[in-house]
């Protein structure tokens, strides 16, 4: 009888793992702060990503891919999770100030920006833990930001992490000495992005060799500021945008903050290139560990480019603003999935997706088990694939928070080609139809009253029913020290932002930082 019972519960600890024999694995690369048109592929004429092209060429391109949120937090999390941010309370990238503590910003807002959960719930049931239930191996490497100690990514069904705790930039920058407690140091001046890529690709070849699944997270710190390259492909992108004749001028004043008009920034272009270059390790990776054939990978952003505020780093024209804004060069980013059998290479779905719908979807994808009590707000896409359909849904945003890049408390919904957007700060909607105005340049309100208020009532709705928190008047804003404030930043800012322009485009050019005279290494 023992000898019965233990053949039992070995049978019982062993299906986990039979279940997952010969299913596909999973490979998720998410960039931070990479715009929608970042790449060769979505459009740039600046930047080169002849890896990620690759792969986009491969893959369904989901021409209409949203992140959950106009910056980071909020959009991991949902990733995560498969919910919208209203629902599991990450609003704003964790460690951004609340309530009255902004006053001290010296910002002179007319709200507060709302409270929000500082880190990711231990009781929700993620995808990563979800995969692990599927008796695959999980891997994390990169930046997490989303909790801290008790909620990091070991806390929610990571099995490995290489680089993930609470911090949303590269705090070494992107050369060894990297100063991140769950990455070790190696060689010094060693690429980040290289090092993640590295890390990554022997986790693949360690799987291969031991037959067992895997779930591989891959989230670089890269684009994210501070933007840092080394000293020739800084001169390569140099040359190439003097070649194309630069503009006099990169920037003009947003409401709060300058927006860059240009993709023509050398530092950036370089980092973009490292990065392809480091996705290129990876899926060379697949293919030495003969797991190529048996892998779906997924790529995508966790918000839009960066036009202004931090490093003012790229323009994601024709779309409007950027990482931080409301409007669709905040939230719209690329958005591939390459499925092993290649007869769905290139292609091409419109229909509006989002960050949240991945948790479903690459279930349904490997045949895994369905939670939708957990990803309430995520859909399965797998319909889409075959030329089935996915019912019309809303897409829901919530961002009751003023951003580092000079975007003000907002809340959004897209249905169909019609999106919404309501401003707390001036008590107002505005409506667009993307399908006829991508850059969001006409508001259709006052010609489309009923529609205006139809997606109104919808998104209060639902965002009644998650019990969104709204951001508050302060009732010590100052109107006149707010215009004073904006005034003093485009006098000074402005003229400030066009100099580093100017001088990062020099023959030179000789910045003062450490990582200038870091050089690639590969090893």
């Amino acid at each position: 009888m023992r000898i019965l019972a233990f053949i039992l519960v070995f049978i019982f600890l062993a299906m986990p793992i039979s279940r997952a024999q010969n299913r596909p694995n999973v490979l998720f690369i998410l960039v931070d702060d990479l715009g929608y048109h970042d790449l060769s592929f979505t459009g740039s004429s600046c930047y080169e990503t002849p890896n990620i092209d690759q792969l986009a060429s491969a893959s369904v391109n989901f021409t209409q891919g949203y992140a959950n949120c106009q910056v980071c937090s909020p959009s991991r999390a949902s990733i995560m999770t498969g919910k919208f941010p209203a629902r599991h309370g990450i609003t704003e990238w964790i460690g951004a100030k609340e309530g009255e503590a902004w006053r001290t910003e010296g910002r002179h807002t007319k709200r507060l920006p709302a409270t929000y959960a500082k880190g990711l719930s231990t009781s929700e049931f993620t995808i990563a833990e979800a995969f692990r239930e599927e008796g695959y191996t999980t891997f994390f490497a990169g930046k997490w930001h989303i909790g801290d100690h008790g909620s990091l990514p070991e806390d929610h069904g990571f099995d490995i992490n290489k680089g993930g705790y609470e911090s949303g930039s590269p705090k070494g920058g992107y050369f060894s000495p990297f100063k991140n407690p769950a990455l070790e140091d190696h060689q010094a001046g060693e690429n980040l992005s290289f090092r993640l890529a590295k890390e990554t690709g022997d986790f693949i070849q360690n799987q291969a060799d031991i037959g067992k699944p895997f779930f591989a997270f891959l989230s670089f710190y890269a684009v994210h500021s501070p933007i840092q390259t080394d000293r020739d492909t800084w001169a390569k992108y140099r040359n190439k945008i003097e070649q194309k004749g630069v503009s006099p001028k990169g920037f003009e004043m947003g409401e709060r903050k300058p927006i860059r008009l240009h993709q023509d920034n050398p530092v950036y272009a370089g980092l973009v290139e490292h990065m392809d270059q480091a996705v290129g390790h990876v899926l060379k990776a697949l293919e030495e560990s003969g797991t190529s054939d048996n892998t779906i990978v997924v790529f995508t952003s966790d918000n839009g480019g960066v036009v202004a505020g931090d490093s003012f780093s790229t323009s994601n024209a024709p779309l409007r603003a950027g990482k931080g804004f409301e409007f669709e060069g905040g939230i719209r980013v690329p958005f591939f999935i390459k499925l092993p059998n290649r007869e769905f290479a290139q292609l091409k779905v419109n229909y509006p997706v989002i960050g949240s719908d991945f948790y479903p979807t690459l279930l349904a994808l490997t045949g895994g088990k369905k939670y939708p009590s957990q990803y309430l707000d995520g859909k399965d896409l797998s319909p889409l694939f075959n030329g089935g359909n996915v019912e019309e849904r809303p897409l829901i945003w919530h961002y009751p928070h003023y951003s580092n890049q000079g975007g003000a408390p907002a809340s959004m919904i897209r249905l169909g080609n019609w999106k919404l957007i309501y401003d707390y700060d001036h008590e107002k909607s505005s409506l667009y139809h993307l399908a006829n105005d991508v850059g969001e340049q006409f508001d259709l309100s006052a010609a489309y009253p009923e529609k205006r208020e139809a997606l109104l009532v919808m998104m209060k709705e639902y965002l009644d029913a998650v019990g969104a928190q709204e951001p508050p008047i302060d009732q010590q804003y100052d109107a006149k020290k707010e215009e004073a404030y904006l005034k003093k930043l485009e006098l000074r800012l402005l003229p400030k932002v066009e100099e580093i322009r100017k001088e990062q485009q020099r023959i030179d050019y000789e910045p003062n930082a450490d990582w200038w005279g870091s050089m690639l290494t590969y090893d």
